[in-house]
């Protein structure tokens, strides 16, 4: 109970260090330093490592291209939980874990379409000749939330040890590669970036602190059932 309680004290915190760092990055050495005179908070820092970074289009490519592997991971998740709804004949009777889930993609997607009207600052690069929102990171966000979300689930349903190796360096590595190649490609500021880890932080522990407070195997027992029915049906 208290490692549940502890969950969450710890989820409350990421969310709360968010919450002043968005807070800060509107009010702290506010300057016009992006284009079309766009204002962007810390600005000494961003300017400072945006310059030493530099703008490299190979970069956003890569990044944009494997922006897409964390939404194919989400969609592997949803058709195992629509099929799970099809042979059980019931939303209800599909695995919890991946019901949780499917409410964390619905959040981790709101939060997005928040920002993207809430615009905190835009991006130190133009976009087809227009301004972009840039805070939080996106393309962060996706990566740490969906992929660390891939981790966890497949540890839930996945029991092969190997299986779940292999899930969770890979996820790692497109982690990696997608958060510090979206700062190399010089499409974010410093602080987009580190906004992107603080929201996802906050997130990815929610579900979880929600995971933890489940029945364990939850979800086991009915693909049991599911495994006796199939051999039922070719017997007959």
């Amino acid at each position: 109970m208290r490692k549940r309680t502890g969950n969450f004290i710890i989820t409350g915190i990421w969310v709360l260090l968010f919450i002043v760092f968005t807070v800060l990055v509107q009010v702290l050495d506010v300057h016009s330093i992006g284009p079309q005179s766009s204002s962007v908070g810390f600005a000494t820092v961003n300017s400072m490592v945006h310059e030493l970074v530099g703008v490299h289009d190979l970069w956003y490519s890569i990044t944009s291209w494997l922006g897409f592997v964390p939404l194919a991971t989400a969609a592997v998740f949803a058709v195992t939980g629509f099929i799970q709804m099809i042979r059980r004949r019931s939303l209800f009777k599909v695995d919890t874990s991946i019901i949780v889930l499917g409410i964390f993609y619905a959040v981790t997607i709101a939060v997005y379409v928040i920002f993207e009207f809430y615009i905190v600052n835009y991006r130190p690069i133009l976009i087809d000749g227009y301004l972009e929102a840039s805070y939080p990171s996106s393309h962060t966000m996706l990566a740490c939330c969906f992929m660390a979300a891939a981790m966890l689930e497949c540890g839930i349903l996945v029991k092969d040890r190997t299986v779940n190796i292999i899930v969770r360096v890979v996820s790692l590595v497109i982690m990696v590669v997608l958060v510090v190649g979206r700062l190399l490609s010089g499409a974010h500021w410093f602080t987009d970036i580190i906004g992107g880890l603080l929201v996802s932080g906050a997130l990815i522990m929610g579900l979880y602190s929600v995971l933890c407070i489940l029945p364990e195997n939850s979800g086991h027992s009915r693909r049991a059932k599911d495994k006796k029915r199939s051999r039922r049906s070719r017997r007959y």
